[in-house]
C-alpha cells in the first residue's frame, strides 16, 4: 500500500485525484480564517461579528453532509464531487465582493456547503480499496486533503501580499479569495472527465431506499431520531447566536421563525426515515443477520468526531487570532505559525488510519488516540503570552497530532459499518464533526480560548471511556476485500436469538 502512494496508476491516481479534490474545498472552506484579522478590520466589525462569521463558516456544513451523503449513495462521488466543486465559486466570489457583515453572513454560510465534500471522497475511497487498507487509505485520503487548511492559512496570505504589492495597494485578500473558487470550479471539469465510481466490473451498490438512513432495528430508529435532533439542535444555535444584541444580524422574532423552520424541517426529517423504515417499525420486515448493524456505532463515531474534527474546526478557525492576540503577533506571521496545525495533517491522519490497520484492533486504536486528544488540550489549556513560542507551537503540534490521528481512525471503521450506505453514515458522522466546530466555537464566542481548550480535552477523555467500553470491532475489519467481509456474515456465522433481541434494545 506505501509503496503503491508513490505510483499514478489504477486505484492510487483514484486516491491522489480524490484527495486533491478534498484539499481544494478545504483551501476554499478555510479561506476566509486568515484574513479574519485584516477584515475586521477594513470592514469595521466588531470581535463577537468577527467570531460568528467563524460559526457560520462551519453551520451549513451540518444538514449539508447528511445531503451530500444521500446525493452520494444515489449518484456516486464522480459526479457528486465534480458538481460540488464548480459550486464553490460561488460562495468564494460573493465572498471577495462582500462589504459588509450581512453579506459576509450569507457568503460563509454558503460556503459551509462546500465544506461537506470530504464525505464524497470516503465514498469513492471505500469503492477501491480493500477493508484490509481502509485505515491508511482513508488517513491518506483525509490527511493530505486537509492539508487544505493549511494551504489557506499559510499560502493565500503570501499570494494577498505578492497580488497587493504588484497592484501597488496593500494586502488584495479579495482576489486570494476569488482565486480558491475559480481553481476549484475549473479541476471539478477535470475530475469529472477523468475519475470513475468503481473499478471496472464492479458494481456500485445503491440503498434500496431514498430519503433518510435505513435502519435495521427499531431502537436503532429512535437512536437516529435523536441523533438528528443534535443537529438540528447545533443550528438553533447558530440562530441564537446571530439574534445576539452585539451580532445584529436577526431580530428577536426573526430568530423564532427559524427555529419554527428548524423544527419543521426536524419533523420532514422524521416523516422521511419513518417512511423509509416503515416496514420494520410496522413488524413486516426483519432484518437477518447478515444484514443488521447497529446505530450505536454510528452515534459512537459521531461523538468520536466531535472531538477530534470538531475540536479541529474550531482551533484551525482560532489559532490565527490566538496567536495574534496572546503573543502580540503580526496576522499574517500568526496565521503562519497557526498554519503548524493543519500542516501536521499531511502526516498525522494517514497514521491514524496507518496505526488502526497494522495494530489489529480498530476499537483501541481509537480509544487510546481519543485519550492523547484530551491530554493534549489540557495541556493547551496552560498557554499564556509568558510561554516561550516554540514551546506554545510545540505543544499546538501535540493536540494536531492526535485530534488528526483520531479523525484518521475514525474513517477507518465507517466505511466497514454497511457498505451500500456509506455515504449517509459518512455524512451523519462528518456532520458531527461540525456540529463540535459549532459548539467549540460558540463557547469560545462566550467564554475564551483557555475555556475552549479545556472544554475540548475533558470531552475527547469522556468520549474515550466510552470508546472503551461501547465501541465494538467491525466485522471484517481486516479482511482482503468487500465479499469477503460479507462472506463471514452468512446464516452460519449468524447471531442467537438473544444477541438478535438485545440489539432491539439499543
Amino acid at each position: 500500500m506505501l509503496k503503491g502512494l508513490i505510483s499514478f496508476q489504477g486505484r492510487y491516481r483514484i486516491l491522489h485525484q480524490t484527495w486533491f479534490a478534498f484539499f481544494l474545498t478545504f483551501v476554499c472552506w478555510f479561506n476566509f480564517a486568515p484574513f479574519a484579522g485584516l477584515i475586521q478590520k477594513e470592514l469595521h466589525l466588531s470581535d463577537p461579528q468577527k467570531t460568528t462569521l467563524l460559526i457560520c463558516n462551519v453551520a451549513l456544513t451540518i444538514p449539508a453532509r447528511i445531503i451530500i451523503g444521500m446525493l452520494l449513495d444515489r449518484f456516486g462521488p464522480r459526479i457528486t464531487y465534480s458538481f460540488l466543486l464548480m459550486f464553490a465559486v460561488v460562495p468564494c466570489m460573493a465572498t471577495a465582493i462582500s462589504h459588509d457583515f450581512n453579506q459576509l453572513v450569507w457568503s460563509r454560510l454558503l460556503m459551509g456547503i462546500v465544506g461537506s465534500g470530504f464525505v464524497i471522497g470516503i465514498r469513492m475511497v471505500s469503492e477501491w480499496f480493500p477493508p484490509k487498507d481502509i485505515g491508511i487509505a482513508q488517513g491518506v485520503y483525509g490527511g493530505w486533503g486537509n492539508f487544505g487548511a493549511f494551504g489557506a492559512e499559510f499560502a493565500l496570505p503570501i499570494l494577498a501580499v505578492a497580488t497587493g504589492f504588484v497592484a501597488g495597494g496593500a494586502s488584495n485578500w479579495r482576489l486570494a479569495v476569488a482565486f480558491t473558487g475559480i481553481v476549484a470550479a475549473i479541476y471539478g471539469v477535470i475530475y469529472f472527465n477523468t475519475v470513475q465510481d468503481t473499478p471496472s466490473g464492479k458494481v456500485y451498490k445503491r440503498p434500496k431506499k431514498n430519503g433518510a438512513m435505513e435502519v435495521t432495528s427499531k431502537g436503532s430508529f429512535y437512536a437516529m431520531l435523536l441523533s438528528n435532533f443534535g443537529l438540528i439542535f447545533a443550528l438553533g444555535l447558530l440562530a441564537w447566536r446571530l439574534a445576539q444584541p452585539k451580532i445584529h444580524f436577526l431580530s428577536l422574532s426573526q430568530m423564532y421563525i427559524v427555529w419554527i423552520g428548524l423544527l419543521g424541517l426536524y419533523a420532514y426529517q422524521t416523516y422521511q426515515a419513518w417512511r423509509v423504515n416503515k416496514e420494520l417499525l410496522t413488524g413486516q420486515k426483519i432484518y437477518s443477520p447478515s444484514e443488521r448493524y447497529q446505530f450505536r456505532q454510528v452515534a459512537l463515531l459521531e461523538f468520536t468526531y466531535v472531538t477530534n474534527f470538531g475540536s479541529e474546526l474550531a482551533a484551525v478557525s482560532m489559532l490565527p487570532i490566538f496567536f495574534e492576540t496572546t503573543f502580540s503577533l503580526d496576522h499574517h506571521m500568526a496565521s503562519i505559525i497557526a498554519s503548524c496545525y493543519p500542516f501536521l495533517n499531511l502526516v498525522s491522519r494517514p497514521s491514524g488510519g496507518l496505526i488502526s490497520d497494522k495494530l489489529g484492533s480498530r476499537k483501541w486504536t481509537m480509544t487510546v488516540i481519543s485519550v492523547g486528544i484530551g491530554i493534549s488540550y489540557l495541556l493547551a489549556y496552560e498557554i499564556n503570552g509568558s510561554w516561550a513560542l516554540p514551546l506554545a507551537i510545540a505543544v499546538t503540534m501535540l493536540s494536531a497530532y492526535f485530534a488528526q490521528a483520531g479523525c484518521g481512525a475514525t474513517y477507518g471503521i465507517v466505511p466497514l459499518i454497511k457498505k451500500e450506505i456509506t455515504g449517509q453514515i459518512s455524512g451523519n458522522v462528518g456532520a458531527y464533526g461540525n456540529f463540535g466546530g459549532v459548539i467549540y466555537l460558540t463557547i469560545l464566542s462566550l467564554t475564551n480560548a483557555r475555556t475552549l481548550f479545556a472544554t475540548m480535552g475533558i470531552a475527547a477523555l469522556v468520549c474515550a471511556s466510552l470508546c472503551a467500553f461501547f465501541l465494538k470491532e467491525p466485522k471484517g475489519s481486516f479482511a482482503e476485500d468487500y465479499e469477503a467481509t460479507a462472506a463471514t456474515d452468512t446464516p452460519e456465522h449468524a447471531l442467537p436469538s438473544s444477541s438478535i433481541l438485545a440489539e432491539e434494545l439499543e
